[in-house]
């Protein structure tokens, strides 16, 4: 084998090495949002969709066409150890007919001396429940910003999808737990 013939295998393979090596930090970079991505379109882990207006509508519509039952939502709430919050829902338990819209609040109060901004994360249990439990409008959508003392109200608009009543693993399921962690964001606070 001659020298030359060596050297060229040894480039290609420094070169497919090299390539390899950026394929995985790209990947590396890439995973987070693509488990988000499908974290939300399967609902894996508990993850709850974001549903308009009209798809709230439609499910209703199928409700009222299909006839539905009632479920039980239980509401949780949780701050992270460096948000010096009270966080709490407005009531624990809600019972609503699948596919109808209803509305949850939380509170939320600083309790600490200067000014905190939070996110809220959230997920549904039992896991498999989150691809058909739908958010319209919800505090968790946005940053939350609290003065020194101050309390808001934070309402949910949610409904959950009739395609549950279709799944055999929801059969028998009676009760839907959406919680919610407050986590102190990294935007300044001013």
């Amino acid at each position: 084998m001659s020298t030359a013939t060596l050297d060229q295998r040894n480039t290609r393979t420094a070169i497919y090495a090299f390539l390899g090596a950026l394929a995985m930090l790209g990947l590396g970079y890439a995973a987070v949002p693509l488990y988000d991505l499908f974290c939300r379109v399967t609902g894996f882990g508990g993850t709850t969709q974001q549903a308009s207006g009209a798809e709230a509508d439609l499910a209703a519509s199928i409700a009222a066409s299909a006839g539905t039952r009632p479920i039980s939502i239980r509401f949780d709430a949780s701050t992270a150890r460096d948000v010096p919050w009270t966080f709490e829902p407005a009531q624990i338990t809600d019972t609503v007919q699948i596919g109808v819209r209803d509305m949850a609040f939380y509170t939320a109060r600083n309790d600490s001396s200067i000014p905190i901004t939070g996110t809220a994360t959230f997920n549904v249990e039992p896991e498999y429940a989150g691809r058909y439990f739908n958010k319209i409008q919800c505090f968790c959508f946005t940053e939350q910003m609290l003065q020194p003392g101050e309390q808001i109200r934070m309402p949910v608009l949610y409904f959950v999808d009739p395609a549950i009543l279709d799944d055999e693993n929801a059969k028998d399921l009676e009760q839907i737990t959406l919680s919610y962690t407050f986590h102190r964001s990294d935007t300044p606070t001013s």
